[in-house]
């Protein structure tokens, strides 16, 4: 049942408090795609044109922030440019049993061509370009992410990301 009792005066100064509170500075991840229409294989489902990669990109736009948002420090900026993308798997066309269906392989695995710099206030605290793949992604990717369409290659940029940046937020 609700109550139709008005707000204390000190219930609506705290509120007011709370929203006018500026936030801290998180860490910020930006990430841009780098002609995406010459990536090797970046749609989730069979190519449809120049839009195809559109939603594996922008989940793998949201998992990149998301890594930045529980490991980097506040205040810590990440760019990364993506300059290729080879989704795990393959399209058979020759199987008659679903035309978007990937055939995964243990030769079709996940590799992410990018670059980056990492700021933490003015300073670059590291920067590079590489290929991030995963060889072996048929058997280490963890089965939490089973229903993920792209559970191989966030598992893939998340060990990255471990390994490149560690858990800074923890040392900050």
């Amino acid at each position: 049942m609700q109550s139709n009792r008005p707000l204390s005066l000190t219930s609506c100064l705290f509120a007011a408090a709370v929203v006018m509170t500026p936030l801290g500075a998180d860490a910020a991840v930006d990430v841009t795609f780098e002609a995406p229409e010459h990536y090797r294989d970046a749609g989730l489902y069979r190519d449809y044109g120049v839009d195809a990669g559109d939603p594996a990109l922008r989940y793998l736009r949201e998992h990149l922030e998301d890594l930045g948002e529980t490991m980097l420090p506040e205040g810590a900026d990440l760019s990364v440019t993506v300059v290729d993308v080879d989704l795990a798997g393959r399209f058979e066309w020759w199987h008659g049993y679903g035309y978007d269906i990937r055939i995964l392989r243990d030769i079709t695995w996940p590799s992410i061509s990018l670059r980056y710099v990492l700021k933490e206030g003015d300073r670059v605290v590291a920067e590079g370009e590489e290929t991030v793949s995963d060889l072996t992604y048929l058997e280490t990717t963890p089965t939490g992410l089973s229903r993920d369409p792209l559970r191989y290659e966030k598992a893939m940029l998340t060990d990255w990301f471990r390994t490149r940046f560690g858990d800074r937020r923890e040392e900050g």
